[in-house]
């Protein structure tokens, strides 16, 4: 009985372990269905014959966001879905106006690493790491050019804490990474969580689950 060479079992499952790996989401999910006309992990592509320099070309970050809202923020995004050029290629970009107390919120991107510099004013920012690093707070004061790193999944926010508008754009690791807000998904969603979850999960009484499910909670993007 002949062998295979211990190189070609190598490469034998290598291949394997390549092939059995599933792409990361580009949406929050994607239900099987028999139609792939209906939706697809991602986004069609354009008949590259009728492709022109316009569809790599996003003009949004051309003027400041308004910023006259309950955060004092306002972010553009630039992902696949205001830039279509992007399909495919892993990366996206937003820009981050904030008036003077202006605050990013508290929130996640699900599929994306963020890479933000700030270009304009003075920025404190901070992430949270996960339960199995005891939830440790980073944190750093940003001035004009100080570029600071979020990784993937983990809840992270950026204030401005100077008495002057600031700027900042952010790079990210996926054409949709995907936010969730903290504050708006937990005490905002529809229908609501109950309030015997939430009285439990954060220690309070209901009053307060109740007052906090009844506010306005306010998208800045």
């Amino acid at each position: 009985m002949k062998f295979l060479p211990i190189s070609l079992l190598i490469l034998a499952l290598a291949t394997a372990t390549t092939f059995a790996y599933d792409p990361s989401p580009l949406q929050d999910f994607c239900v099987a269905i028999n139609d792939p006309k209906v939706f697809v992990n991602g986004k069609f592509c354009k008949d590259p014959k009728q492709v022109t320099a316009d569809d790599f070309l996003f003009k949004g970050f051309r003027y400041p966001g308004n910023t006259v809202n309950p955060l004092g923020s306002k972010v553009t995004p630039a992902f696949v879905d205001q830039f279509a050029g992007l399909n495919t290629l892993g990366i996206s970009m937003a820009r981050i106006d904030f008036a003077p107390g202006g605050l990013n919120p508290p929130h996640t991107h699900p599929r994306g690493t963020e890479i933000l510099v700030v270009t304009e004013g003075t920025l404190l920012v901070g992430f949270v790491t996960s339960n199995q690093l005891n939830n440790t707070f980073f944190t750093k004061v940003l001035y004009k050019g100080d570029v600071f790193v979020f990784p993937i999944g983990l809840i992270h926010f950026q204030l401005n804490i100077g008495k002057t508008p600031a700027l900042a754009f952010a790079a990210l690791s996926s054409q949709n990474p995907g936010l969730i807000t903290i504050a708006n998904a937990v005490f905002g969603s529809k229908p609501p969580i109950s309030a015997d979850v939430l009285t439990k999960a954060f220690q309070v009484d209901k009053k307060a689950v109740d007052y906090l499910q009844a506010q306005f909670w306010y998208d800045n993007n």
